[in-house]
């Protein structure tokens, strides 16, 4: 199995290549300059895994949620490449990439939506080291968030969002928690890599990124009472 993963959902930009179990990554906190970074660190990995583009067998992508021109910007590119390569994609929760950073097995992966709110996701960790979902991803003010039965780990900006509500709400149930994590493509690269075995490749055209806002900014007026 050989693919190219993209990751651009947060401040991060992250791009690995993946063949047959091995990873080649490059990861950088890197506001605003995604644009400048992906395709020139795609042809280094590939060069790297000694690969040309036409040996892909896919390209997997972070869906989002998150920033909305970061989630447009990998979807842009994964559905460019794939088509100019005929190939397959792979597209893949960016909370559950997050996840995939959480210790212990289960774990609250959470990204700062701004406007004083959160993307949220709850993750159970398999035997195989890898996450699946246990709830749907949801979006929310960060102190509403339930209590959760059993101790989560918590991982991502989510955590820090709104002088840190989210840990206060979760309170004894969070066991700990990394408010730093940012998602990154060798995550992304491994959980794809699962979503190929199982069948779960579709077409360029067939991507659905995951929003979960359809708002992107305040009004003047809503700014003001904020």
């Amino acid at each position: 199995m050989k693919l190219l993963a993209i990751e651009t959902s947060t401040e991060a930009c992250s791009v690995a290549v993946y063949v047959d179990g091995a990873v080649h990554a490059r990861h950088e906190l890197a506001p605003r300059r995604h644009t400048q970074l992906v395709l020139p660190w795609a042809d280094q990995l590939l060069a790297e895994a000694g690969l040309r583009k036409s040996q892909l067998d896919a390209i997997a992508v972070g869906r989002g949620p998150g920033a909305f021109t970061g989630v447009r910007l990998a979807i842009a590119l994964a559905q460019g490449l794939a088509l100019a390569l005929d190939r397959p994609v792979l597209p893949v929760s960016t909370l559950a990439v997050l996840a995939m950073q959480g210790q212990g097995p289960h774990v609250v992966a959470a990204i700062d939506a701004r406007m004083g709110e959160v993307y949220l996701g709850q993750f159970l960790r398999e035997h195989d080291g890898l996450v699946t979902a246990t709830s749907d991803e949801r979006i929310l003010p960060p102190a509403r968030a339930e209590a959760l039965v059993q101790p989560h780990a918590g991982v991502g900006t989510g955590f820090a969002a709104e002088q840190g509500a989210l840990v206060t709400a979760l309170g004894a149930a969070l066991s700990h928690f990394d408010a730093a994590a940012l998602p990154r493509a060798a995550d992304l690269a491994r959980l794809a890599a699962r979503a190929w075995t199982r069948g779960e490749a579709v077409a360029p055209d067939h991507i659905e990124p995951a929003y979960l806002r359809d708002k992107v900014a305040l009004t003047l007026v809503e700014q003001g009472k904020a």
